[in-house]
């Protein structure tokens, strides 16, 4: 078991995926985030059932960073709920992990 985790949002547009993870890397809230490329998400809001194409964000960071994590997605996001859902990393190479650790840490 790891402290690293993974981190999943939407985006509607690349400018803003691109936009978003360079300030979470830039502030060392992540190490990596690799910005999708377009899909179409369906879901249900407010009532009607809606179609948008949308770009996932995986972010990798470590649980110690994932509440400024949170509270900064919140604050650059333009979505009323923007998704975040959070995933342990139960494994990985070790190097990888540490390059993780070591990105998100302050200094």
């Amino acid at each position: 078991m790891t402290d690293v985790v993974l981190v999943l949002t939407t985006v509607s547009a690349a400018d803003l995926g691109e936009s978003i993870a360079t300030a979470l890397v830039d502030e060392r809230l992540a190490a990596c985030v690799s910005v999708g490329a377009p899909m179409t998400s369906v879901y249900r809001w407010k009532g009607a059932v809606e179609r948008e194409t949308e770009r996932q964000l995986v972010i990798k960071t470590t649980r110690d960073r994932l509440s400024a994590l949170q509270t900064r997605i919140a604050a650059l996001h333009p979505y009323e709920i923007p998704e975040l859902l959070v995933f342990d990393a139960s494994g990985g190479s070790s190097r990888y992990l540490d390059w993780i650790h070591g990105e998100t840490q302050s200094g």
